[in-house]
């Protein structure tokens, strides 16, 4: 079986966490010490709240809403799934992004007395950005408004217009009501006139992330040196495969030095391979004694390569401290931790019109186009080619606080590259 990951996004109170605790409760996901559990805190009238199959903190339960993101594993005979229910409230957008970065395919839910809103519009964008293409327009709350198809109908317009403006794949709308259960497993007799497949059939039909045709990249998290009698010579370098296949005897290029040599032997839990791909965790030794250390990049000759210390980049900002032109601050490219200064902010996407506009500084959840220069060469892809190699982290200097999630959107190349491609263009 495949796997798909998904994530629910929404507006705070739109019912995501119901919604994945219905989906696991109906699809027979939940353990039976867990429901046991649950059915010890039952809501008044004697209705299991399934909300709290996810929201696990005390504040999230104390308060009714999600505020960390929860993942959630279940199988079903036809596919497995990972979960991912994000906050819906904007102060914890960032969190929203974290759980996007790694989904094949959005859960929007819309409340179907409120229809599209503000949050509906920027969780839209942020999964845009970050490279979700499919979409699941989720109209929750049908219940609350006699399960009237026009509502239904008109909040299905409203959000094809959106789609149609990030120039996205139409997403499946359904209507559902998360806290009984209709349409969320099985086809609800309360929805005569839909004739589409329940939330659960589509998520199972729903065609699997094609799998990256990214070239190879591996970076180095760790270089074992035993030193002992029996393995006197013995040098590995330790890392998980980005993205593509590495194979015994390929000629590889080290980046940002530029060093090439020979794969001598690939293992895999302690054992030698003739291939791996990712994204296995392996170590790789060469065939010859190079300066290679934590965070240089091992990459195939016959593959483009980019080293730049120049790109451009869209970042989400998370910090309540402002971003500034000429601020210092530190990239964190997987294993690679290097000083950078941003050196323009080219504009800010207004989440109302998602118009281009101007700004000096960028707050907190933000969208934002900037250039930043790093001290040292990062090897990055663009990010709508290789989203493993294509994202990246801002840290503060100081208190080692995450500031933003960027994606790289161009490059000033410098080294062991074919000419740089522009990037694809995102129309808002």
């Amino acid at each position: 079986m495949d796997l798909l990951r998904f994530i629910t996004c929404g507006s705070v109170d739109d019912g995501k966490s119901t919604l994945i605790g219905r989906l696991l409760y109906d699809s027979e996901s939940v353990s039976l010490d867990v429901l046991a559990a649950l059915e010890k805190r039952q809501a008044s009238g004697g209705v299991v709240d399934l909300a709290l199959l996810t929201d696990g903190l005390r504040a999230e339960r104390e308060q009714g809403i999600t505020i960390d993101v929860a993942y959630k594993y279940f199988t079903t005979p036809r596919r497995k799934f990972i979960i991912t229910d994000a906050p819906g409230h904007v102060q914890y957008t960032r969190n929203m992004v974290t759980g996007a970065s790694n989904a094949d395919l959005a859960i929007v839910l819309v409340d179907a007395r409120q229809g599209v809103i503000e949050q509906t519009r920027r969780h839209t964008l942020i999964a845009a950005l970050l490279g979700i293409r499919h979409f699941v327009l989720a109209v929750n709350k049908m219940d609350l408004v006699d399960y009237d198809q026009a509502v239904f109908d008109q909040i299905a317009i409203d959000y094809a217009a959106l789609t149609n403006h990030f120039h996205l794949p139409a997403a499946t709308a359904i209507p559902l009501s998360a806290l009984n259960g209709d349409n969320v497993v099985t086809r609800s007799k309360h929805l005569p006139w839909y004739t589409g497949p329940s939330l659960l059939e589509h998520l199972e039909s729903v065609p699997s992330a094609v799998e990256t045709t990214a070239a190879p990249r591996f970076q180095v998290q760790y270089v074992i040196r035993p030193q002992t009698p029996e393995l006197p010579d013995y040098r590995g370098y330790a890392g998980q495969i980005l993205s593509g296949q590495y194979r015994r005897g390929e000629r590889v290029r080290v980046l940002p030095s530029g060093l090439e040599s020979e794969i001598e032997a690939i293992e895999v839990n302690q054992e030698e391979v003739e291939s791996a791909a990712a994204p296995q965790a392996v170590v790789i030794r060469l065939r010859d004694d190079l300066d290679v250390s934590r965070g240089d990049a091992l990459v195939p000759v016959a593959a483009e390569a980019t080293v730049t210390r120049e790109l451009e980049a869209t970042l989400c900002w998370m910090s309540e401290q402002p971003l500034w032109p000429g601020r210092k601050l530190l990239v964190q490219h997987h294993t690679t931790l290097t000083k950078a200064s941003v050196s323009a902010i080219l504009y800010k996407v207004n989440v109302h019109t998602f118009a281009r506009v101007s700004a000096e500084q960028a707050q907190l959840n933000d969208i934002v186009r900037v250039r930043l220069k790093t001290a040292q060469p990062l090897a990055v892809d663009l990010y709508q080619e290789n989203r493993a190699t294509g994202s990246f982290i801002l840290v503060d200097e100081v208190s080692g606080d995450t500031l933003a999630a960027g994606l790289v959107e161009a490059s000033n190349s410098e080294y062991f590259t074919a000419p740089v491609q522009p990037p694809v263009a995102f129309s808002i």
